[in-house]
C-alpha cells in the first residue's frame, strides 16, 4: 500500500475551492502524474460521476477510471480502479481566514505482482505529493507569506 497526506493552504474560499477539485477533469492542470482525465458521463459532477484518467509514473502508463464516491461541505472522495491498483483520494477543504486550509489524502492499493513494486512507488508518491500542493496551490491561489 502506497500513502501520501498534505495539508496546506489556498485562498480559494472553501465552496469554490470544493467545486474545483470535485471536477476530476481539473487534474491535468494540478497533478504532476496525470496525463489526461476525461469525464466519460454527463450532468453535473455528483456523486457517482465518473472520469477515464491516464497517469504516468516512473515513466510507465497506466489507466484507471475514477467515480466521485463522496461529496458533502467539506470532503470529496474519488476511488479510481484497474486490475492492478485501486486508488483512494479524499480531499478535505475548510475556511482558513478569507481562504481554505486543503488536506490531500491519496491511498493506492496494489494488487497482485503490483505489490512488489510498493516501496518505490511509496518514494515516488512522497514526491507528487510535493508536486500536487504546488500545482494545486498555483490553480486555487498560494497564500502570501506574511
Amino acid at each position: 500500500m502506497v500513502h501520501v497526506v498534505r495539508t496546506f493552504t489556498v485562498t480559494t474560499p472553501p465552496q469554490k475551492a470544493l467545486e474545483y477539485l470535485s471536477d476530476f477533469a481539473n487534474a491535468t492542470a494540478w497533478d504532476p502524474g496525470t496525463v489526461s482525465c476525461t469525464r466519460t458521463d454527463s450532468g453535473p459532477v455528483q456523486v457517482g460521476a465518473v472520469w477515464h484518467n491516464t497517469s504516468k509514473i516512473l515513466g510507465v502508463e497506466t489507466e484507471l477510471d475514477y467515480r466521485l464516491e463522496h461529496r458533502d461541505d467539506e470532503r470529496i472522495e474519488l476511488v479510481g480502479e484497474n486490475k492492478t491498483a485501486t486508488a483512494h483520494d479524499i480531499i478535505t477543504v475548510r475556511p482558513d481566514g478569507s481562504g481554505s486550509e486543503i488536506t490531500y489524502d491519496a491511498t493506492v492499493e496494489l494488487h497482485g505482482m503490483a505489490k512488489l513494486g510498493a516501496p518505490v512507488m511509496q518514494l515516488e508518491f512522497e514526491k507528487l505529493g510535493n508536486q500536487t500542493v504546488t500545482g494545486i496551490q498555483r490553480e486555487l491561489g498560494k497564500p502570501v507569506e506574511v
